[in-house]
């Protein structure tokens, strides 16, 4: 495949951190792989498309974030999800939509149903965790740093893995795990946006998504400003 469909779902109502960036920068690296990138901004009355190869959730508060979940249990939405996945297809979800396509979270003081995409419960925390946080990804096996605000705890259910384990920070809400994996859908607490920190990890989603793996690019900028950032977060 040399090409890749980037989907970038409700950013009117999940940009709140700048995650939107995240979908720039797949675009960006995989400009450098010879992959031709196209980005579908589906808003909240939009159908989702169903030939999307990396589908990108971000943060929200709470309002929008049920907002989001509404559109996203509308119609086929959920079904056209499913397929996705099945088909090979990458979903990248950041904070209010990790929490999302988990199995439940609260918002506005209620427990709701989530897409059940990820074998997660999110529950209310005692404070609001914020700050930089780093963690060892479970996936590339080196270090990947983020910005987290939130006040959600999330449990890994059986079929859920790490996606990093906490380094300083908080992650999870026990100081331990940040994120959930399962496949090709990856959920985590890293704002930043996290791809902008983590150019090595936009890679993989990209290898994910069309199924050839690609040798790390030179990007001297965006490997300076990684190491940087691992080595200030102590």
């Amino acid at each position: 495949m040399s090409q890749a469909r980037i989907v970038r779902i409700h950013n009117e109502l999940l940009g709140t951190y700048g995650d939107q960036g995240n979908a720039e920068v797949l675009a960006f690296r995989a400009k450098f792989h010879g992959i031709t990138t196209t980005i579908t901004d589906v808003r909240y009355n939009d159908p989702l498309p169903t030939n999307g190869d990396i589908y990108l959730l971000g943060g929200a508060e709470d309002a929008a974030q049920l907002l989001s979940l509404e559109a996203l249990q509308r119609g086929d939405n959920l079904d056209i999800l499913h397929f996705a996945i099945e088909r090979g297809a990458v979903i990248l979800a950041v904070c209010a939509g990790f929490q999302i396509i988990g199995n439940k979270f609260w918002a506005n003081g209620k427990e709701v149903d989530g897409l059940g995409l990820l074998d997660v419960v999110s529950v209310p925390g005692e404070k609001r965790l914020v700050g930089d946080i780093k963690t060892i990804s479970t996936v590339l096996g080196f270090e990947l740093t983020g910005f987290e605000n939130h006040m959600g705890r999330t449990i890994l259910g059986p079929t859920a893995q790490a996606f990093g384990k906490v380094v300083t920070g908080n992650g999870n809400g026990d100081g331990k795990f940040d994120g959930a994996i399962s496949g090709n859908i990856f959920g985590t607490y890293m704002h930043g946006p996290i791809l902008a920190r983590n150019p090595e990890l936009a890679d993989l989603l990209l290898t994910r998504a069309t199924g050839r793996k690609y040798a790390q690019i030179t990007d001297p900028l965006a490997l300076k400003y990684a190491t940087w950032r691992r080595k200030v977060i102590k």
